[in-house]
């Protein structure tokens, strides 16, 4: 709201809805629902065709943002379950993702942004392989950057080797021996 008052952000370079910030709902202050209260440069529209991959692809750099639970060292994240234990749901991640790299520009990115670690810094969020049962999210191929408190790892377009050890560098410090003893004995490194 802020930036678009001070016209930071004006959606002008849009090539859908130009001028028009696209949602499926808000979340706010009373000032922000008091901004949003008949605001023509707000548009509301159903969730399927929001996060809809090729209405996404539409929009010149996407850049799509989301968090996860792991990121193994291939790349691959899960945001729903750690092994079989379900803790969430895909919301519009795996669509805005794809969206995001299948754009019309070939600019768009798929951004992972997540803590390095759990559970008070006692688990690593990334992790040598997805436990066993967990749902795959997002395939290795549209995660372009994972990003952690530590750093940026940039993935596309890169072996797993080059992938494992951009992850390794942007984990929590405590745990990159052991991610470097399990990559190797996985034999990525």
């Amino acid at each position: 709201m802020e930036l678009y008052e001070m016209g930071v952000v004006t959606n002008a370079r849009k090539a859908l809805k130009k001028g028009k910030f696209i949602t499926t709902f808000a979340m706010g202050s009373r000032k922000f629902y008091d901004w949003l209260d008949d605001n023509v440069a707000v548009e509301f529209q159903r969730g399927r065709w929001v996060n809809d991959p090729s209405v996404v692809a539409q929009n010149s750099k996407m850049v799509s943002i989301n968090t996860c639970i792991s990121v193994d060292l291939t790349g691959q994240v899960a945001s729903e379950s750690i092994g079989p234990n379900q803790y969430s749901g895909t919301g519009g991640q795996s669509d805005t993702a794809t969206g995001a790299v299948a754009g019309f520009d070939g600019l768009g990115k798929s951004i992972i942004a997540c803590y390095s670690t759990a559970k008070k810094g006692t688990i690593s969020t990334i992790v040598p392989m997805l436990p066993e049962g967990s749902a795959v999210t997002l395939h290795r191929s549209l995660v372009d950057h994972v990003v952690t408190e530590h750093g940026i790892a940039r993935l596309r377009g890169r072996t797993v080797r080059e992938r494992a050890r951009e992850l390794i560098a942007i984990a929590q410090p405590e745990f990159r021996d052991e991610l470097v003893a399990k990559a190797k004995s996985l034999g990525y490194l």
